[in-house]
């Protein structure tokens, strides 16, 4: 996302696709301070960019053009420049993720990346996901979760569960088929049901919940194929 400045208010733009769409900070829930900072700073900075292209009446004693109006014009915009870098940088922080920031005086884009974590967090404590991340996210389809401890007790409960389950059901069924039709048969009947559910499992071999599953689902459909082919023959 981009911070810049529309009219005189600071919006942040995300793109989706080719098309940008544009969000008022005071919609996020950000802290107040920070947007009420936001609103100061670009009121000020559409005060300087006015002062540098209209300068209107010179001031008693100095002449338009002076040495002396440049020089104020280059201090009022170096400061305007450096409190939307500080902004961006708190944005940056905030929601944990890297900001563009669009300076108002130079039309320069800078990124502006988080800080690092200060400290890591404890063994079973939830690395924190501020709302303003997960609402702009949604907004722009662009979501970023925090890393999570992986639940290794509770996955290999679900793993083990599962890789019974099916264990049993295939040897059921081949069992089944053994004993009223043929061997040949049986083997065929698990071939069916292992080709059917390998693309299930491929697919859903890295989402967060369902590996866990798949993990116990192939488990358990390999080790089926061990009393398969002894019932078989």
């Amino acid at each position: 996302m981009e911070l810049r400045i529309q009219g005189e208010q600071a919006v942040l733009v995300g793109r989706t696709g080719t098309r940008e769409r544009q969000v008022d900070p005071r919609t996020l829930p950000l802290e107040p301070g920070l947007t009420e900072a936001l609103r100061e700073w670009a009121r000020v900075a559409s005060a300087v960019r006015r002062a540098g292209t209209d300068p209107g009446e010179p001031a008693a004693g100095t002449r338009p053009g002076s040495a002396g109006d440049a020089d104020e014009d280059a201090a009022a915009g170096a400061v305007v420049s450096q409190r939307g870098r500080q902004l961006a940088a708190r944005l940056a922080a905030t929601m944990g993720v890297a900001v563009s920031y669009a300076d108002p005086v130079t039309g320069a884009v800078s990124l502006i990346a988080p800080p690092a974590p200060a400290a890591p967090h404890g063994p079973g404590q939830a690395v924190p996901v501020p709302g303003v991340v997960r609402r702009f996210g949604r907004m722009f389809q662009a979501e970023r979760y925090a890393p999570e401890p992986t639940p290794w007790a509770t996955g290999l409960v679900v793993a083990a569960f599962v890789g019974v389950v099916v264990l049993v059901a295939i040897v059921a069924l081949t069992s089944a088929l053994a004993g009223e039709t043929s061997g040949w048969l049986a083997i065929g009947a698990a071939l069916v049901v292992t080709a059917g559910l390998a693309p299930s499992l491929w697919l859903g071999r890295r989402l967060p919940i369902l590996r866990w599953v798949v993990l116990g689902a192939a488990a358990g459909l390999a080790l089926s194929w061990i009393p398969v082919l002894v019932l078989a023959f």
